[in-house]
C-alpha cells in the first residue's frame, strides 16, 4: 500500500491575494478554513492546494515548484500573456534556453509553464 499525495501546502504572508492569483490561474474552488484558503480542482480530485499564513517572506529558491501546462486549444506563448496579465513575472534562476519558461507567482514563488498541453 502507498501514500496517496493529498495536499500541497504553501506559505505566504498574503494568503487571499495569492489563493486569488492560483485560483485564476488554475480555475479551481476556493474555499477559506479559518485562517487557511484550500484550492481544490473542480471534479474534486487530489492534490489540493492549502495556502497558510506565515509571518516570514521567502527568502532563497524554492526546492519545490509547481509546473502548469496550457490548456489543450491553447499554446505557451498565449498562456504565458495571461499568466502575465494575472500578475506572474518572468524569473531566472539560471535554468538557461529551455522549453518551459519559469516564472513567479506575486510573492516569488517559482513555477514554470510547460510548452505542451494537457
Amino acid at each position: 500500500m502507498a501514500a496517496v499525495f493529498s495536499e500541497l501546502v504553501v506559505d505566504a504572508n498574503d494568503v487571499p491575494a495569492l489563493a486569488e492569483f492560483w485560483r485564476r490561474v488554475l480555475d479551481w474552488d476556493l474555499t477559506v478554513q479559518g485562517e487557511d484558503i484550500e484550492l481544490n480542482a473542480p471534479d474534486g480530485s487530489l492534490p489540493t492546494i492549502l495556502f497558510q499564513p506565515v509571518p516570514e517572506g521567502k527568502t532563497v529558491k524554492n526546492r519545490l515548484h509547481i509546473d502548469v501546462s496550457p490548456a489543450i486549444g491553447s499554446d505557451q506563448e498565449s498562456e504565458l500573456a495571461r499568466l502575465l496579465a494575472l500578475g506572474a513575472k518572468p524569473a531566472d534562476i539560471g535554468q538557461g534556453d529551455n522549453s518551459w519558461q519559469v516564472l513567479t507567482d506575486p510573492e516569488g514563488n517559482e513555477f514554470c509553464l510547460l510548452r505542451t498541453p494537457v
